[in-house]
């Protein structure tokens, strides 16, 4: 199946030279680029961001998207590593992982630092890596901070600088991961500042959270304690209702699904004998919850608000360096989540301590199915699932010198493979026809630099999805899904972007032929023994 790559667009119009985007210079001087950042969370829901629709107080991250573009219909992968992998190479998960794990040895890959590194760019890492067979230092970062440790946050016990591991962290220190992956970033920018000022940099900045286990510094927490008190059901409606006056969704609200729940999360009664009893295992109906309960499900959800909080205070940091270097008007900054909020309930790392406060170091508590599906207001399901739920995910893009519109919103379909594809359009960037005697495989994204200057639609044939046998193609505004050993469910998303009303029963032949795309693509990418 081929990928159609859409014209190249002046970013402000046709009338706009290409001069004016790369800054005026004669033909002997080299182009003066943007300098990049994206920035990823780590399991926030689609409508957890204020600008999305949610309660949670994101300033900071709120005027990105007044001051550049919000993208309505864009999509991750669905689970932590695929995306990190597709963000980085421009390709779907299964063909870049399975080069970088030595199963497929009939090509390479070039990662987005290893292609801006021959424009002059610096380019710095921090945070979550999670792209397996590789290590962030091997692949074009002059910097890196790798945090591997996804169990503890206030004190992780593995963690690198540029390759080199680092001591554990002592319980009392005063570490956060989100402040101190923050941190790194800003000690690799001041070196940049004070080094490197003439030449444009990459910062991928790649937070852990609000991904479990749900910790999160008390003054923050504190600040969302009693907010979710109402439960569930009564602030899923209103973020709905909120999304709809914003222009961010037009569909139905989705309902519960109160039977499906990650095959791997333990029964509710082992919750309840580990955690307590204010634990609950299924995406019930508020109203039928005890007392004690609701008390315990709400304190969780003010953790998760103040996890997003804290992604959005240590943002406001990153943008006071960019502004005392002088470089924020020509900084493309965009900023997403790595796969919908997450419904599974494990106990992992130090294990939990129920008489320890919650959102503390030794407790290990998980968001849940019932706050899941508020995050990921109005769609079904949840992380690990090609459900909208699972796969939707809020896009902004803050470019002031190249984005005219401000607050906007986009329409266009987007996916993180179109990322790569994107940045290397507007830098000039050049994919090499091969590496080490192999050919680089060429991005499957497409770009979305014409999106930047109007609302128009990305020409494509179809985006693909599949993880752990949950599976999914869209084809402008139609999609096949389906549940892991489950029927190929039939949408059309102009009406029915929440997947309430499934139509393969009524148009077979439409699902079939949509089917017989999928099997053909993924015989293409996937190896046959992950074929399903």
């Amino acid at each position: 199946m081929r990928f159609i790559q859409a014209p190249r667009l002046c970013i402000l119009g046709v009338a706009l030279t290409a001069a004016w985007v790369f800054g005026s210079r004669s033909e002997a001087q080299e182009p003066t680029r943007p300098n990049i950042v994206i920035i990823m969370a780590d399991d926030m829901g689609f409508s957890d961001l204020g600008c999305y629709g949610g309660e949670i107080e994101t300033p900071h991250i709120d005027s990105l998207a007044s001051a550049g573009i919000r993208y309505t219909q864009f999509y991750n992968t669905s689970r932590c590593w695929t995306t990190r992998v597709s963000l980085l190479t421009g390709l779907y998960h299964h063909y870049a992982e399975d080069i970088h794990m030595g199963k497929r040895k009939d090509a390479a890959t070039r990662l987005l630092p290893e292609l801006l590194k021959p424009l002059g760019y610096r380019t710095y890492h921090t945070g979550k890596w999670h792209i397996r067979g590789e290590r962030a230092v091997d692949r074009g970062f002059d910097h890196t901070y790798q945090l591997d440790d996804h169990n503890r946050n206030f004190y992780p016990k593995q963690h690198q600088e540029d390759g080199k591991r680092l001591p554990p962290v002592k319980p009392g220190s005063g570490y956060y991961t989100t402040t101190a992956i923050t941190d790194y970033g800003l000690k690799y920018l001041r070196e940049h500042a004070e080094k490197y000022r003439n030449r444009p940099f990459f910062l991928y900045v790649a937070y852990t959270t609000p991904h479990f286990p749900l910790h999160a510094p008390p003054e923050d927490i504190a600040r969302y304690r009693d907010r979710y008190l109402r439960g569930w059901d009564v602030m899923r409606k209103e973020r709905w209702q909120h999304m709809r006056k914003m222009g961010i969704v037009d569909c139905p609200l989705s309902p519960r699904d109160p039977d499906i729940i990650p095959p791997w999360n333990l029964p509710e009664k082992e919750l309840q004998s580990q955690i307590g009893p204010g634990e609950c295992g299924h995406a019930v109906a508020w109203d039928s919850l005890t007392d004690e309960q609701k008390r315990f499900q709400a304190t969780k959800m003010a953790i998760h608000a103040a996890m997003v909080h804290r992604i959005d205070t240590e943002v406001g940091r990153i943008l006071e360096q960019l502004d005392a270097m002088g470089v924020r008007d020509d900084t493309v900054i965009m900023v997403l989540s790595d796969n919908g909020a997450s419904a599974e309930q494990i106990i992992r790392g130090d294990r939990h301590d129920p008489n320890a406060p919650p959102g503390s170091g030794p407790t290990f508590l998980c968001l849940g199915p019932g706050w899941s599906t508020f995050s990921n207001t109005p769609f079904r399901l949840h992380k690990s699932w090609e459900h909208e739920g699972g796969i939707a995910t809020p896009f902004i893009v803050s470019w002031p010198n190249g984005i005219r519109d401000r607050g906007a919103l986009r329409h266009a379909v987007g996916h993180v493979i179109d990322v790569v594809p994107t940045i290397v359009d507007l830098t000039d960037a050049s994919i090499p026809e091969e590496v080490n005697g192999l050919p680089v495989a060429k991005p499957h994204g497409v770009s979305l630099l014409n999106t930047f200057a109007n609302d128009v639609p990305v020409d494509r044939e179809f985006l693909f999805w599949e993880h752990i046998g949950n599976k999914a193609l869209r084809m402008g505004d139609w999609k096949i899904v389906a549940r892991a050993e489950g029927d190929w469910e039939l949408y059309n998303l102009a009406k029915d972007r929440s997947e309430t009303n499934n139509l393969a029963a009524t148009m077979p032949e439409k699902t079939a032929k949509m089917v017989e795309v999928w099997t053909e693509f993924a015989s293409k990418i996937m190896l046959p023994s992950k074929q399903k």
